[in-house]
């Protein structure tokens, strides 16, 4: 409904998900979190193929690198460690660690989702950093890198500690708030398509988006190249507040 001239979900039947979470066995939420990060997977890889497809000019790199079977072995235990976070999730839910807010406007929401993309790309700004560290690099990050010309799996070629590191800021962060299940569903979205933007090998962003502190493709693009600048994901923000920006 439209509700003092802005969207509002409240009446749309959406408190009753809790109901409807609380009745999945465990079971189900296996079989489930195995379904959407499937399906999340192949959604990644055909929006990467297609922009690559539609998009022939603003090439960043003259080659993709070539899709090798360790990594279609790594984006597999991805899904795996990402299917696990979500179950560990659903278990701090259940324990009532995790509470899941019921403010649905398209203001609250949206400002929800801005504070996760925000907080988020601090959080990983460090975590990104502290993965370059030579300890860290040659046991974890330095796979990941072996991609400086990427493919449509680079986004998921990850260590399994990076993955369920990552998992586990959001959890901590969902700890802290009661943010809104819709919330974070588009938060998880927009993660997924960022990601997956950041890793092409065509600059998918207008030019004057470096700009306004988008962490464009160029910008990520360039951190593979160069890999002691730009560690944020979805800004560039903290590379130049740190002085890492390139």
């Amino acid at each position: 409904m439209i509700e003092n001239g802005f969207l509002n979900f409240s009446g749309s039947g959406f408190p009753e998900y809790i109901k409807i979470l609380e009745r999945l066995t465990w079971l189900d939420w296996v079989g489930a979190s195995l379904a959407v990060n499937i399906a999340l997977y192949l959604f990644s890889i055909g929006l990467y193929l297609s922009i690559e497809k539609t998009c022939p000019k603003n090439k960043l790199q003259e080659y993709s690198h070539p899709v090798m079977r360790s990594d279609y072995y790594l984006s597999f235990v991805t899904i795996l460690c990402n299917c696990l976070v979500m179950l560990c999730g659903v278990f701090l839910w259940k324990n009532n660690w995790i509470t899941l807010g019921n403010r649905f406007s398209a203001v609250s929401v949206f400002l929800e989702v801005l504070v996760l993309i925000l907080l988020m790309d601090l959080c990983m700004y460090f975590f990104h950093f502290i993965a370059h560290t030579p300890y860290f690099y040659k046991r974890l990050h330095g796979r990941h890198h072996e991609h400086v010309n990427t493919n449509f799996l680079s986004l998921f070629v990850l260590h399994p500690a990076e993955t369920i590191g990552f998992g586990l800021m959001i959890l901590v962060v969902l700890v802290c708030y009661d943010f809104s299940v819709l919330s974070i569903s588009l938060y998880l979205l927009i993660n997924l398509i960022w990601g997956t933007i950041g890793h092409l090998n065509k600059e998918f962003f207008p030019p004057q988006f470096n700009k306004y502190f988008v962490g464009t493709t160029q910008f990520h693009n360039q951190h593979h190249v160069d890999e002691t600048k730009n560690f944020g994901f979805y800004t560039s923000i903290w590379d130049r507040i740190f002085g890492t920006y390139k």
